[in-house]
């Protein structure tokens, strides 16, 4: 499958604010944010972002240095024209995590979309090294998936769901779990799904 090509089509296909996983207020990542402790100018990077209005609220919280990436370029152009000329205070990354090199090191990361649809595990392993390679030593994580009473697919495909045991076995022992909370995410459609949210630091 076309990686690329299939998320492409979603946002062609359907509004930012039509998608199942739209958020009007994403008020956990932004607690969950705001319990790490980072300074308003720490670099924070939203992985999967997309057209989500998270980048908003850290910036109309006075986060001066965001970064969202996606592997969508449509989701992003969604996401620029809706915040017109405060997306100049943003970096823009149309790419797949898997094969992102960052061009620095981010203070936390955010992850609200991406990890849950890697099923193979090749593709988990590469995802980590990513996280590794973009994170400072002490950064912050906070990586949102469906959670262990989740649905088993999201968009045509097929997603892995997590507990705490199951995130650790992934991420490994450079990092710690501070947290975690449950969501009950209602979609557009009125569906319910279940997510699970977790707060990491770096801890090698």
């Amino acid at each position: 499958m076309d990686t690329r090509a299939h998320w492409q089509q979603v946002y062609s296909s359907r509004a930012a604010d039509e998608v199942s996983w739209y958020q009007a207020e994403p008020a956990v990542s932004l607690a969950l944010i705001e319990a790490s402790g980072i300074g308003r100018e720490a670099p924070v990077i939203d992985v999967g972002g997309g057209a989500s209005v998270l980048v908003d609220r850290l910036l109309d919280l006075g986060y001066t240095r965001p970064a969202v990436l996606d592997i969508a370029e449509r989701a992003l152009e969604a996401a620029r024209r809706r915040l017109g000329r405060r997306a100049e205070s943003v970096e823009w990354f149309a790419e797949d995590v898997r094969e992102f090199r960052p061009p620095h090191s981010f203070e936390l990361w955010h992850d609200r979309a991406v990890f849950h649809f890697l099923v193979d595990a090749a593709d988990r392993a590469r995802y980590v090294a990513t996280l590794k390679a973009a994170l400072e030593r002490d950064g912050h994580v906070v990586i949102a998936t469906f959670g262990p009473e989740g649905p088993e697919q999201c968009s045509g495909l097929p997603v892995v769901r997590y507990d705490e045991q199951r995130l650790a076995a992934v991420l490994g022992e450079s990092f710690q779990l501070l947290d975690s909370r449950d969501e009950i995410h209602v979609t557009p459609g009125g569906r319910e799904q279940a997510f699970r949210y977790f707060r990491l630091r770096r801890s090698e």
